[in-house]
């Protein structure tokens, strides 16, 4: 990646001058793409069900919940971290869909119309049953805080195709467990940091609140900037070249200035027409599918959208009702969403993730209710590359545990990286004396589904 670093001071200073030196300083931070062989995706929209949906309940038909609903089948395993009770009956039911048969549940009549297009992972499995440790290993890769997330890693390894928008965004309309450690940079370059958007106000200037000089006019603007950025330079380049930290500042101050333009325009869905409006729907969810799509057409990596305020998918008790609502919410903008950019042409380079940081477990707690499970849960994975129309893995009886090529959140990552043209073991970088990577040492890209 081309950096400051590579820069004399001389050279600095001349391209900070006379405002059309910032291009070449945000050119210069963009950086090429490092890609080990021909990626199938150029963009990723993450659909982040915090909470952890139960997978039997969308594309994991399994029939002996019902037949042995209120027991604890012997010769089972079902041993959960908190007391439960028997197997909780899944009570929706199953239909083949597409050309490819795939069994996808009556909670998601729209999405079943793209079943072709549809991944699906029934084997996945993290290594924690609780939310803010299996957040950071499904969004970091691991259940420590100082490391760099995915979509910062993603960043990092693809570069940015738009100098003015952020390469990774995340839409949260409120705040997940853990919050900003799940999109931090760590000690990657501070430019991969994770901007985030709470979108509950669709007015730009309410979401991208201080964005907007008040008090001084563009040209204004860019001659106090690019001062302030030569004088940057000057102090960057008297260390070196090498301070991260001042790098990213040089960066986030650029990019903030070209924003005020173009983030007015990117997160305004009120510019859609109002037919595409109406195709999304217009809850939290809708609204965050539609500016996702606004946003990976217009160059930016990396969107990760958080389903509502918190854990709503964490559904300790009323569990088929809480279920039955947030699949209608859900149901509706992930079809639109995916119809859309497949009418655009974007589907094929554009990979959308869906699934939380875990599972639900088949036996009930508190009589009607899920408690969390590690040991097995679904995804899916649709267009950028990833061979639709199947169900990967396979999970036991019950839908406890992962048991038939199984998936670890490691393996998701690497597969997600190869998709995207980069072999997770040599996407490094070093620092503290070490090599670091997403997929730490572990990881595995099943051929059945990127091949």
């Amino acid at each position: 990646m081309s950096d400051l670093s590579a820069l004399s001071r001389r050279a600095l200073l001349s391209r900070m001058g006379g405002g059309l030196g910032t291009l070449g300083l945000a050119s210069a931070l963009q950086g090429a793409p490092r890609t080990n062989f021909v990626p199938k995706a150029k963009r990723v929209i993450q659909l982040f069900m915090n909470g952890g949906p139960f997978g039997p309940d969308f594309f994991d038909p399994k029939p002996g919940l019902t037949r042995y609903s209120g027991q604890k089948p012997e010769g089972a395993d079902l041993r959960t971290e908190r007391p439960t009770g028997g197997l909780l009956a899944s009570p929706y039911a199953y239909s083949k869909h597409g050309q490819s048969g795939l069994e996808i549940s009556e909670l998601l009549p729209n999405l079943a119309r793209h079943a072709d297009d549809l991944c699906v992972l029934r084997s996945c499995h993290t290594d924690n049953p609780n939310h803010g440790p299996a957040l950071l290993l499904m969004n970091n890769g691991t259940m420590t805080e100082r490391v760099p997330s995915m979509g910062s890693w993603l960043s990092y390894g693809l570069g940015n195709e738009n100098a003015n928008l952020p390469s990774f965004v995340v839409l949260c309309p409120g705040k997940p467990v853990r919050f900003s450690v799940l999109w931090t940079s760590a000690f990657l370059p501070a430019q991969h940091q994770g901007v985030y958007i709470n979108h509950s106000n669709l007015d730009p200037k309410q979401m991208i609140p201080w964005l907007t000089n008040e008090k001084l006019a563009r040209t204004d603007q860019r001659r106090q900037l690019d001062l302030m950025q030569a004088l940057n330079a000057e102090h960057l380049a008297a260390r070196g070249g090498a301070d991260v930290a001042l790098n990213g500042r040089i960066q986030a101050m650029e990019t903030a200035y070209r924003m005020q333009s173009a983030a007015t325009d990117a997160f305004d869905v009120n510019l859609e027409p109002e037919k595409v409006r109406e195709i999304y729907g217009k809850s939290h969810f809708s609204n965050g599918c539609l500016m996702a799509r606004r946003l990976v057409e217009r160059g930016v990596r990396y969107v990760q959208l958080y389903y509502g305020n918190g854990q709503p998918w964490d559904t300790h008790s009323k569990h088929d009702e809480q279920t039955r609502k947030l699949a209608a919410d859900i149901d509706r903008p992930i079809a639109a969403l995916i119809g859309d950019l497949k009418q655009r042409g974007m589907l094929e380079d554009t990979l959308i993730i869906w699934g939380g940081e875990f599972g639900r477990t088949p036996v009930s707690e508190n009589g009607n209710g899920r408690d969390h499970n590690p040991h097995g849960f679904c995804m899916f994975l649709a267009g950028g590359g990833a061979r639709g129309g199947q169900a990967y893995g396979q999970s036991d009886d019950f839908g406890f545990k992962a048991a038939v090529d199984k998936m670890h959140v490691h393996d998701v990552h690497a597969t997600i990286l190869h998709l995207l043209g980069m072999d997770h073991e040599r996407l490094t970088y070093r620092y503290a004396g070490r090599d670091y990577r997403l997929t730490d040492v572990h990881g595995r890209v099943p051929q059945a589904i990127v091949g």
